[in-house]
C-alpha cells in the first residue's frame, strides 16, 4: 500500500471516529435536555434595595400628616415572612412637613423626594440608599417653590431616571374678579409645568399659562382645580397631565360639591418645550384622572397610555389614550362591571407589563381597601385573594407599588395594625406573604419603592 492510500485510510478512520463521538455527544445532550430540570431564571434585580415607607399620624389616625419614615431591605428579606420591618422605630425621617412625595430610581439605589408644605416645601433632595436606615442625603438640592409652590405634585418620568415633572395650578379666579362690570367668562388658575433634571439636580425649564376649557364649559363655571400624574408618550414629544376638575357658581363664586361632571380631561403639552397646552376629553369616563399621591397614567409597550379615573359618577374607569395623543372612546372598561361592585374607586394602581396591572381600590359603602388583578386587553378585573383584608385597611394615601419583573410588591397595613409586604405575580396570579410590617397607633405604611 502506497503512502497516499495509507493517509486516506487514516483520514477515513478519523472521520468515522469523529462522527461516532459527535453522534454520542448529541444523543447525550438530547437526554440531558429532557431529563435535567430547566435552570432557574435569573433575577436581575436580586441585589436591589427595596424602600418601605410609612406615614406618621398628625392629628387624626391615618391622616399621614406627621411626616414620613423610610427603611431599606434586601429583596430576600422583603420576601421572607419571618423577617420584620419596623420603619417607625428603626427608620430614617425623610424631609417633609407632611407626607413626603417619594420616587425611587429604577435600581432602587437612589430615593428622590420633594418636601410637601412647610418651611422646606418644594425642596427637592436626593438620597443614596445604603440599607436599613442608612440614607445619605447627597450634597445637591434645588427648591422649586417659587415656580410651583410649596405643595407641588410631581412624578418621575420613565426615561431612565433623567427627569421629574412638577405641576401646579393656582386657585381659579373669575376673569371679572377685579371689575364686576365686565361680563363673566371663566374661572381659571395659572398652571405651572416644570422639568427637573434628576441627575444634575437643576430646573431644566418651566412654563406658566392659563389652560382654557371649551367656552360653553367655562360659562357654566367649570375649571381645572389641580394638575398631577404627568406621563411621557412613546414618541417622547408630548407630556400628558391628569386633571382634577372643579365647578363654581358663576353668580356667587361658591364652589359646588354636586354637579354634572364633564368627560375626563387631560392636558397635553409639547415636550421638552412644555409649550402649547391643549385639553383632550373622554366620552367614556366622567371622573378626574389626577390620581392622588401616585402614578395614575402608564405607557404600555405598544404606545397606548392607560389612565384611571377618580370621583367618577359611574365608578372608576380605565381609559385609553392612543399613540396620537387622543382618547380612544371605543375602549370601554368599567371597574364596576368588571369587579361586579358599585362605586369602584381607584386609590392607586400600577402597570405591570404586557397589558397587566394591579389596582388598589375601594367600593361603595366602605373605605376598606382591596387589591385586584387587571387585564387591560381583555378588560377584566379579579379581586386578589390571599391578602389579609381588614376593615381598617385604607389605600387612600398610598404612593408606591414596586414592579420587578413579573412581581408586584405592595405594603398592606390597616391603620394602627401590623401587616405584611405582599408579592403578587402579574403573570400567574399567585400571592406570597412577605416581611411583617410592624405598625404604631394611628400610622400606616404607604408604599414600596
Amino acid at each position: 500500500m502506497n503512502n497516499f492510500n495509507k493517509v486516506n485510510m487514516k483520514k477515513n478512520v478519523l472521520n468515522v471516529l469523529t462522527f461516532v463521538a459527535t453522534a454520542a455527544a448529541l444523543a447525550f445532550a438530547g437526554c440531558s435536555s429532557k431529563d435535567d430540570p430547566a435552570p432557574e431564571p435569573v433575577d436581575p434585580d436580586a441585589d436591589r434595595w427595596i424602600t418601605v415607607a410609612g406615614a406618621l399620624m398628625g392629628t387624626n389616625p391615618g391622616d399621614g400628616n406627621g411626616g414620613t419614615m423610610v427603611y431599606a431591605v434586601g429583596k430576600a428579606n422583603a420576601k421572607d415572612s419571618t423577617y420584620a420591618v419596623d420603619v417607625y422605630s428603626n427608620g430614617f425621617p425623610v424631609k417633609s412637613n407632611r407626607t413626603a412625595r417619594l420616587q425611587s430610581s429604577a435600581d432602587g439605589n437612589t430615593l428622590f423626594n420633594i418636601a410637601y408644605t412647610g418651611d422646606n416645601g418644594g425642596e427637592f433632595s436626593r438620597y443614596k440608599v445604603n440599607g436599613g436606615k442608612n440614607y445619605v442625603q447627597e450634597d445637591v438640592s434645588v427648591n422649586i417653590s417659587q415656580y410651583a409652590g410649596t405643595s407641588p405634585r410631581w412624578a418621575k418620568l420613565f426615561d431612565g431616571d433623567k427627569t421629574g415633572i412638577a405641576v401646579n395650578v393656582t386657585a381659579p379666579t373669575a376673569n371679572n374678579a377685579s371689575d364686576a362690570a365686565k361680563p363673566f367668562e371663566y374661572y381659571r388658575g395659572t398652571a405651572t409645568v416644570l422639568a427637573l433634571d434628576l441627575q444634575a439636580v437643576l430646573i431644566r425649564g418651566y412654563r406658566q399659562y392659563q389652560i382654557p376649557l371649551a367656552r360653553e364649559e367655562e360659562l357654566l363655571g367649570h375649571s381645572i382645580f389641580r394638575l398631577d400624574a404627568p406621563v411621557l408618550n412613546k414618541a417622547g414629544d408630548k407630556l400628558l397631565i391628569g386633571t382634577w376638575m372643579q365647578k363654581r357658581n358663576p353668580s356667587t363664586g361658591a364652589t359646588e360639591s354636586a354637579f354634572t361632571r364633564l368627560g375626563s380631561k387631560t392636558v397635553v403639552v409639547d415636550y421638552p418645550s412644555l409649550e402649547n397646552p391643549r385639553v383632550i376629553s373622554s366620552t367614556v369616563g366622567f371622573g378626574d384622572n389626577s390620581g392622588y399621591r401616585s402614578f395614575n397614567s402608564f405607557l404600555a409597550e405598544d404606545g397606548t397610555i392607560y389612565q384611571a379615573t377618580q370621583r367618577d359618577s359611574k365608578g372608576s374607569h380605565i381609559l385609553k389614550i392612543n399613540a396620537n395623543n387622543e382618547y380612544d372612546n371605543s375602549y370601554t372598561f368599567s371597574l364596576n362591571s368588571a369587579l361586579g361592585v358599585q362605586g369602584a374607586y381607584v386609590d392607586c394602581w400600577r402597570y405591570a407589563g404586557d397589558g397587566k396591572a394591579v389596582v388598589l381600590y375601594t367600593q361603595e359603602g366602605s373605605s376598606q381597601g382591596y387589591a385586584a388583578y387587571v387585564d387591560l386587553i381583555a378588560k377584566t378585573a379579579v379581586k386578589v385573594t390571599g391578602i389579609a383584608y381588614d376593615s381598617d385597611l385604607n389605600f387612600g394615601q398610598y404612593q408606591g407599588v414596586l414592579v420587578s419583573g413579573d412581581e408586584v410588591y405592595i405594603a398592606v397595613t390597616p391603620v394602627g395594625k401590623d401587616g405584611n409586604i405582599y408579592i403578587l405575580n402579574s403573570k400567574t396570579g399567585s400571592v406570597a406573604k412577605g416581611a411583617k410590617l410592624v405598625n404604631r397607633a394611628g400610622n400606616h405604611y404607604i408604599g414600596i419603592f
